[in-house]
């Protein structure tokens, strides 16, 4: 008889315990289910800016591009409607097949093979400096030095314009003065004349990367280097500079695509210098032709140009990629 009782508990214990593993389980599966509701209504905002700002750009770009407006219907004297007619590849072709691209291509790169090492150059050796011992006031000086960054690009190309312009700038009259006739809108110097603007917005921008990277290095580490006899010099250029390469290849990632993609600074300063044409930069052709000043004109032909764009920046930012890993022994 105390069997059985025994056991009846046994089986009511049993069943306790079942009922309280399912009643967990079910409010474990509530916790997580409320968990991800909770991530998600925070992730929505970024989402759908992310969505509507960057993603469908990007498609009604891509569909655009395979499309081109033609007269239809008319006689011999004019008339007919203007459609937007599918042409398939032929927006493409005709990007590939300009000389007009392939030479604004290759002042792109030019451009970049100059501006983008000089600027990084800068750069760290900015965020090295106020990250020393030597700089009091750091956030004085990181502030100033981010500051032409918040000038929108448009707003900073015309500040240089009328710095280069030689009749009214006060710059090239200075140096006219002491006797440096400089002709910022030569032909031979335009392209150093676009890269001094540029790296004077940027520079700051990259300063904070470097500057980031460098005070996440443990303090620690520079500390046993002085204790065991290191100068501040060795300190910098075997310890510091060395672990800035990650931050490094994202500065000279984020530089290519954005010197590739070269368009406020032409663009501005074409308008005093007639004889940059309509198709200086790619980025430059792409607006004119969309805008309906090259021909042919239209949102495809444009969308074709900045997407032939984009593949050629992915392509550069890649390739510096493998080679840096290659550089570095990251295989």
């Amino acid at each position: 008889m105390s069997d059985t009782k025994q056991k009846t508990a046994n089986y009511k214990e049993a069943d306790t315990r079942a009922v309280k593993g399912a009643t967990n389980a079910k409010k474990m599966s509530w916790q997580k289910r409320s968990q991800a509701i909770t991530g998600w209504a925070f992730m929505a905002p970024f989402v759908i800016l992310f969505t509507v700002v960057f993603l469908v750009p990007i498609l009604v770009s891509l569909y655009s591009s395979f499309f081109r407006l033609r007269t239809v219907g008319g006689g011999p004297y004019g008339g007919g409607e203007i459609q937007n007619i599918f042409v398939g590849l032929e927006n493409y072709q005709y990007t590939v097949a300009s000389p007009e691209f392939w030479k604004g291509i290759g002042r792109v790169v030019l451009y970049t093979c100059f501006q983008v090492p000089v600027m990084i150059l800068m750069a760290l050796v900015l965020a090295l400096l106020l990250d020393s011992f030597l700089t009091r006031h750091v956030t004085i000086y990181r502030l100033g030095y981010f500051l032409p960054f918040a000038i929108p690009g448009v707003v900073a190309a015309m500040i240089w314009l009328y710095l280069y312009n030689p009749e009214v700038s006060p710059l090239v009259q200075g140096l006219h003065a002491i006797g440096l006739p400089v002709d910022f809108f030569n032909k031979n110097v335009i392209l150093a004349s676009m890269a001094n603007m540029t790296t004077w917005t940027y520079t700051g921008y990259n300063m904070l990367i470097f500057l980031a990277a460098l005070q996440a290095i443990p303090a620690e580490l520079s500390e046993a280097a002085r204790i065991d006899g290191a100068s501040g010099l060795q300190i910098m250029t075997r310890i510091k500079v060395p672990m800035l390469r990650g931050a490094a290849l994202l500065a000279v990632l984020l530089s290519i695509v954005g010197t590739i993609q070269l368009f406020n600074e032409p663009q501005v300063m074409s308008s005093a210098l007639p004889w940059m044409g309509k198709s200086y930069t790619p980025m430059m052709m792409a607006y004119n032709t969309t805008m309906g000043t090259l021909t042919p004109s239209g949102d495809g032909p444009g969308s074709a140009v900045a997407i032939v764009m984009a593949l050629i920046a992915g392509v550069l930012a890649v390739g510096y990629f493998l080679v840096d890993r290659k550089v570095g022994g990251n295989d």
